[in-house]
């Protein structure tokens, strides 16, 4: 028996259909050193739909960890976080992705250091680009530091390519591990020292805190 839908019925399916809430999905590129931390720091915040270690940046195409690791592709380690922009704007995610890094290192983060583990943000248009730059001048302010100190690389996008699986979701599939990485690299210790109380936060930008 062949069934009729009004056409009333059928403009609410179409109009209610998944494809316009995916059209709405968003995605930022960002470095702070182990991927596997800034995942895992993003990953559950309110908005964000996804998070996927990776790497970008670089000049080898398809680059495994050995090289880039091995500061031989020219990658830094990033995380893609795909976001809804209805729920968490780019300029309040980029506010955790602040005080979850530390912006006065730019010859790593923590424990790790070199080029891989530089913090970027790749930016995906002007308009990331300008929300991106009125927030490391709003990062500075809140620090007490001059913009020069700020040593977040702030550049356009380029391919990103998803790390081997056995990065992904490495902090809940490997709790010890990550528990005593993070803890032994100082992560923690130095988002402190440089956020205060708002380490680890993504609160409205501040007065300048006190170093």
């Amino acid at each position: 028996m062949r069934v009729f839908i009004p056409l009333v019925l059928t403009s609410i399916i179409l109009f209610s259909s998944p494809m316009s809430a995916v059209a709405s999905v968003q995605d930022a590129v960002l470095a702070g050193g182990c991927f596997w931390c800034l995942e895992h720091d993003l990953e559950d915040v309110p908005g964000v739909i996804s998070a996927e270690s990776g790497y970008s940046g670089g000049h080898v195409e398809r680059p495994t960890y050995q090289q880039v690791s091995g500061e031989k592709s020219g990658h830094q380690e990033v995380v893609r976080v795909r976001f809804d922009p209805e729920k968490i704007s780019y300029a309040t995610l980029l506010q955790h992705y602040w005080r979850n890094i530390d912006p006065l290192d730019g010859e790593g983060q923590f424990c790790d250091r070199g080029d891989s583990y530089r913090p970027v943000i790749f930016t995906d248009g002007e308009q990331q680009s300008a929300t991106a730059r009125s927030s490391a001048e709003a990062a500075a302010s809140e620090l007490g530091v001059s913009g020069s100190r700020i040593k977040v690389q702030i550049r356009d996008a380029v391919r990103f390519w998803p790390a081997e699986d056995y990065h992904q979701n490495y902090a809940k599939n490997n709790d010890l591990r990550y528990r005593y990485y993070r803890f032994s690299c100082g992560r923690d210790r130095r988002l402190d020292a440089v956020w205060g109380q708002r380490a680890r936060t993504g609160s409205d930008w501040a007065s300048p805190v006190k170093q």
